[in-house]
């Protein structure tokens, strides 16, 4: 069993990876270990817990930026900001329960290091854009740093653009600032019932290029919902338009505190209803594909489950549990990326967890690993 260091600080979390790196020591980093059931299954020497690294460093509200340490749990920061009436604007995930934890017990860094994103990923943009800067040890020992605590920071490379969405195999982060914008005042929902699914895309696109700042445009089973936030006086006159734009159609609307839990809901993947034992799995396409792919796959497995957020363009889909998660359904002639997000440990050893990189982009990601970790201490194949 592999044993476990705790550095408290960022000389003790170098001192660590020195000690790793001359010792051919591989490590296993986390945070809280949340997500510790997404990606290949990792056999490492020792536990890097970076838990003991946890706590804010800097919040300047009127600034719109957070800093803070890499073992900071994400439900911490979100009630901080909640204080000041201010939010993460990429709406990110708790996939905990997906996974069989316990709600709230990620970290932001975590979420950060797998890019993910909530319904808003639309209007706010993703995880790695509300990443300013961080400090680190990269594989090599080296402590380095990229960006800072502005907004505008134009200072080297931007590494955080790279390093977001790495899984933690490039470089273990100690410190991270983060972008912030204040909370809405409102938000309000407006579900259109009885579209199919082309339909429901068709008209999630037709909102997102309309005029009436929509934040948000999912399609579950028999609902197709669209968001709109800010503050009162906006939000009811771009209600008014959405109900014009979609009149004859059969609507209903949610208040902003069933709102909010509606979303919520989207977010951390709860629609989609799964068994204890479905595999689970994340789909990224243009929204025009969507109907087409959930179609192909339904009509092998009929009793798959699905659901659409980003306006179609991520698909949230369960398929019964299988020895090879049904990976080259899921894959035949898919136009974007499918991550198999759940799935028991065997059938993530024998499958690609991540979507297949063509050899132009393999050759590019291992020279990037080679400058950034060349002994491959951090998170060993865990993304194959």
């Amino acid at each position: 069993m592999a044993g476990t260091i705790k550095p408290r600080d960022a000389k003790e979390l170098r001192q660590a990876v020195e000690w790793a790196l001359n010792e051919g020591v591989t490590l296993d980093v986390r945070g809280s270990g949340s997500k510790l059931a997404l990606g290949k299954p990792m056999a490492c020497d020792q536990v890097l817990d970076l838990s003991d690294l946890s706590g804010v460093v800097d919040y300047a509200p009127e600034e719109l930026v957070i800093t803070l340490r890499a073992g900071t749990p994400l439900r911490d920061v979100e009630a901080l900001l909640a204080q000041r009436n201010q939010m993460l604007a990429f709406e990110p995930p708790d996939l905990g329960p997906l996974l069989g934890r316990e709600p709230g017990e990620g970290t932001l860094v975590g979420t950060l290091m797998g890019n993910f994103a909530g319904p808003r990923r639309l209007s706010a943009g993703a995880a790695r854009d509300h990443l300013l800067g961080f400090s680190g040890v990269n594989g090599r020992g080296e402590a380095f740093k990229s960006g800072g605590r502005v907004m505008k920071n134009v200072t080297g490379y931007d590494l955080s653009k790279l390093l977001a969405g790495s899984w933690g195999t490039l470089a273990v982060l100690d410190e991270v600032s983060v972008k912030v914008l204040p909370a809405p005042d409102q938000t309000r929902t407006l579900l259109l019932h009885g579209l199919d699914d082309q339909a429901a895309v068709k008209a999630m696109c037709t909102a997102m290029g309309s005029p009436h700042e929509v934040s948000g445009a999912a399609h579950l089973p028999s609902r197709t919902a669209l968001r709109v936030e800010g503050v009162a006086p906006s939000v009811e006159a771009r209600l008014k338009g959405l109900r014009e734009l979609f009149l004859g159609a059969r609507m209903e609307e949610l208040g902003t505190l069933e709102s909010r839990a509606f979303w919520r809901e989207v977010r951390d993947a709860a629609p989609l209803g799964t068994a204890a034992d479905d595999v689970v799995w994340r789909i990224s396409c243009a929204p025009t594909d969507g109907p087409a792919v959930v179609s192909r796959i339904k009509s092998a497995r009929p009793t798959a489950k699905a659901f659409y957020d980003w306006s179609g363009g991520l698909i949230w889909l369960a398929l019964p549990a299988s020895a090879d998660a049904d990976h080259a359904l899921v894959r035949d002639g898919l136009r974007g990326h499918a991550m198999l997000v759940r799935a028991p440990e065997a059938v993530r050893v024998a499958v690609p967890v991540f979507q297949p990189q063509s050899p132009a982009l393999a050759a590019l990601s291992a020279r990037v690993k080679e400058s950034f970790d060349p002994r491959g201490l951090f998170n060993p194949r865990r993304m194959g």
